[in-house]
C-alpha cells in the first residue's frame, strides 16, 4: 500500500509540475546548462495557470490518496465516483495515465472494501478493459489472477485466453511470459484441486491411477511455465510459492531450496524480503540446522527492521553462555521498538525485560548505553509519558509492568512513566514493584 501511495503521488505532482510550473527551476540565478529545446514553450505559456478543473482533480486525488493510506475504504470509494470524470481528459498522454490509475485505486479499493462482492470485482474489471486499451492484458492478467484466489478457475481460464488473443503493437515477449506464468498458476490450481479430491488412502492406492496420472500431467504443464517466469529478475511470490509447494509435494526439496536461495540471494532479483520469509519458512519446515535459520533472519532483519518474525529470531539468539547473540538480541529488541507497530505489544516489552536482565548478569551494561544513546532523546515522548502509562496499565496491565522496569533503568525511578505504574499498580502487585524499584535501584543506568 504505501508503494502504490507514493508512486501515485510522484505521477500527480509530476503531472501539475508539467502543467503549471515548468519554467521555474530553470529560471533560478546561476543554472549551469540551457534549457532543453523540448522543454521551451512560448513566452505566452510561460507561467500559465492550473485550471479549476485540474485542481479539482488534483485535490480530489489526494484526498483518494490519503483514504487510500488510513484505510478508509468506503470514503475512498465515495471519492473515486467524483474522480472518474478525469478519464474524459482531452489530452491523450494524460487520459492514458488517468485510465490507468483509476485502474488501479479502483481494484485496491475493491480488495478491501467490507461490501465488495466479486461480481463487483468483474463489472469494475471489464470495463477497464474497455476504456484503457493500452493496459488490457495486464488487466486481464489481474483480473484472472483474482478470480484464481476465489477458486473460479474456468473464468479465470477465459480470461487468461483473452489475454493470450489479444494482439498489440506493443506487445512484447516478456507479456507473452506472463500469459504463460499465469497458465502455470492456472496448472497449479487445477492440480492442487484434483490433489484435494483424492482421499488420504487413494493417495496410496493403484486404483487412483487415473487421478494420479492427471495430477502428474499438471504438475509437468505447471512446472514448466512457474520455472520459466520465476528465471526472470522480477518479483514472483504467488508464483515462488506455488512452485516450492508442487516441488514439496513430490519431495524434491533440493531444487526447491535452490530455488528459494536463488530468489533470495541472487542479484537478478531485486531487493525482497518475502524472498527470505519464504526461504525462513521452508528451511524450519525441514529443521534445518539452527545457523542456517539465524543466517536468513539476520538478513531479514537488515530489510525489515520490524518484521514479526523478529520475536522469533530474538528467541533463536536466546542461546546460554553466547554472550555476541545476547548483545544482537538486545539490538533487535530496541529496533523493534521504534516502530509504533510494536509499541504495545507484551511480548516484546517482555522479551527486552528478560534480555536486559541477561545482558546485567554477564556484566554487559554497557551494550544497553550504547542502544540507548540514539533514542533517549525521542523515546521518552515516544513511549514513556504519564499518559501513556495510565492507559497502559489500564488496558494492558502486563505491558505496563515491564515498560516501567524498562523505563526505570534508562530514566531512573523517579522518571514519570515508572512513578505512575508504581502508584497506580502497588495496591495489586505490591511485592512485584518493591522488587522491581529495589533493582532499578542497584542497575540504574540513567545519568
Amino acid at each position: 500500500m504505501d508503494d502504490l501511495y507514493e508512486e501515485l503521488l510522484a505521477t500527480v505532482e509530476q503531472e501539475a509540475s508539467e502543467r503549471y510550473d515548468q519554467q521555474t527551476s530553470i529560471l533560478q540565478p546561476g543554472f549551469p546548462l540551457p534549457l532543453p529545446p523540448k522543454l521551451q514553450l512560448p513566452h505566452s505559456r510561460r507561467g500559465r495557470k492550473e485550471s479549476g478543473f485540474h485542481k479539482t482533480e488534483r485535490i480530489c486525488l489526494r484526498q483518494i490518496l490519503k483514504a487510500l493510506f488510513q484505510h478508509q475504504w468506503q470514503k475512498a470509494s465515495a471519492l473515486m465516483t467524483n474522480y472518474f470524470q478525469n478519464i474524459e481528459e482531452t489530452s491523450y498522454r494524460r487520459q492514458r495515465s488517468s485510465c490507468e490509475r483509476f485502474w488501479r485505486l479502483g481494484t485496491e479499493i475493491l480488495r478491501h472494501h467490507p461490501r465488495s462482492k466479486i461480481d463487483d470485482f468483474n463489472s469494475f474489471l471489464d470495463r477497464m478493459k474497455n476504456i484503457g486499451v493500452k493496459n488490457y492484458l495486464k488487466i486481464c492478467l489481474e483480473h484472472s489472477f483474482h478470480l484464481l484466489s476465489n477458486g473460479m478457475l474456468e473464468d479465470a481460464n477465459r480470461q487468461l485466453s483473452l489475454a493470450e488473443s489479444w494482439r498489440c503493437k506493443d506487445t512484447c515477449a516478456t507479456q507473452q511470459q506472463m500469459i504463460q506464468g499465469y497458465r502455470g498458476l492456472l496448472d497449479y490450481y487445477t492440480w492442487v484441486q484434483k490433489r484435494d479430491a483424492l482421499t488420504e488412502t487413494e493417495k496410496y492406492d493403484y486404483t487412483a491411477a487415473t487421478a494420479k496420472q492427471d495430477m502428474q500431467s499438471y504438475f509437468r504443464q505447471a512446472s514448466v511455465n512457474l520455472s520459466a517466469i520465476i528465471k526472470q529478475p522480477g518479483v514472483w511470490d504467488p508464483f515462488v510459492l506455488s512452485y516450492v509447494n508442487l516441488l514439496e509435494f513430490y519431495d524434491d526439496h533440493d531444487a526447491a531450496l535452490q530455488m528459494l536461495n536463488d530468489y533470495a540471494y541472487d542479484n537478478k532479483f531485486p531487493p525482497n524480503p518475502n524472498a527470505h520469509v519464504y526461504l525462513y519458512q521452508f528451511l524450519k519446515r525441514h529443521q534445518a540446522p539452527w545457523r542456517k535459520l539465524v543466517k536468513v533472519l539476520r538478513i531479514l532483519q537488515l530489510l525489515v527492521p520490524s518484521h514479526e518474525l523478529m520475536l522469533e529470531f530474538c528467541s533463536l539468539l536466546a542461546v546460554p553462555d553466547k554472550r555476541k547473540y545476547h548483545h544482537e538480541a538486545l539490538k533487535v529488541l530496541f529496533s523493534l521498538l521504534d516502530y509504533s507497530s510494536w509499541k504495545d505489544n507484551p511480548d516484546v516489552w517482555n522479551s527486552l525485560e528478560k534480555t536486559i536482565q541477561l545482558v546485567f548478569k554477564v556484566g554487559a551494561s554497557a551494550w544497553i548505553k550504547e542502544e540507548w544513546a540514539s533514542r533517549k532523546d525521542w523515546w521518552p515522548a515516544f513511549h514513556f509519558s504519564a499518559y501513556q502509562a495510565k492507559k497502559s496499565l489500564a488496558e494492558n496491565a502486563p505491558v505496563a509492568y515491564s515498560k516501567a522496569f524498562v523505563a526505570g533503568l534508562l530514566l531512573g525511578k523517579e522518571c514519570k512513566y515508572f512513578k505512575t505504574i508504581y502508584k497506580g499498580g502497588r495496591k495489586k502487585r505490591p511485592e512485584m514493584l518493591k522488587e522491581m524499584k529495589k533493582y532499578i535501584t542497584n542497575h540504574n543506568l540513567a545519568e
